[in-house]
């Protein structure tokens, strides 16, 4: 994991299938990661479209002034994995302009399971999944799943309305993942929150 220091924020990203919540995931964990005095921006990738950052622009959540958009015009991928060299520069743009700049998250646009982030982008990511797309996500192992720094499994609430068994889904991801760690959200309703911005406290910004 890269050192942080004051002149270089943390950088994380967050990534998953299209419709995972991983947007829904970011404004919850705005204000939790706020009110804990992490000093923050957010760097969005679509298609071809801002449609994402101009969400969270408006939300009212943070200054829209520390959203940036990334068109990736291919698989949202390959600009976060193959040739992350866009989102390097609105990083870089980010931190010029809020010297103070602790966290950069960077959202992948939605992509399937082999999604995965560049070490050369990212310090540390999360991949989001979501139990109406079946319980049987884990057990296809793909690489979003497996080589993540943390797994959210979104959208708990669910569950019992498609036919998954949550429990025994958390614990094939636990089991797919060595050990890894799983947490599972309702990002609409802020269960889980919490967990996770502990987890990225822990893991990049040194906090107990």
């Amino acid at each position: 994991m890269t050192d942080v220091t004051p002149a270089n924020a943390a950088r994380i990203g967050i990534g998953g299938p299209v419709g995972s919540g991983k947007t829904a995931l970011i404004e919850r964990l705005i204000p939790v990661l706020q009110a804990r005095g992490v000093d923050l921006a957010v760097i969005t990738n679509d298609l071809v479209t801002k449609e994402d950052a101009e969400r969270l622009r408006r939300s009212g959540l943070i200054d829209p002034s520390r959203v940036e958009a990334v068109e990736a015009g291919a698989c949202p991928h390959t600009v976060i994995r193959e040739d992350p060299t866009l989102n390097i520069a609105a990083g870089d743009a980010l931190e010029d302009r809020f010297p103070g700049l602790q966290l950069l998250i960077f959202e992948s646009g939605g992509d399937n399971l082999a999604s995965t982030f560049s070490l050369d982008l990212v310090d540390w990511w999360i991949f989001v999944i979501d139990v109406a797309g079946g319980d049987d996500i884990p057990r296809k192992r793909g690489p979003g799943v497996l080589r993540c720094d943390l797994l959210v499994v979104n959208k708990v609430d669910l569950a019992p309305h498609v036919g998954v068994d949550l429990d025994g889904m958390l614990a094939e991801a636990g089991r797919v993942r060595g050990g890894k760690p799983v947490i599972a959200t309702n990002a609409r309703a802020g269960h889980g929150i919490d967990r996770v911005a502990d987890a990225i406290g822990r893991a990049v910004l040194f906090a107990p």
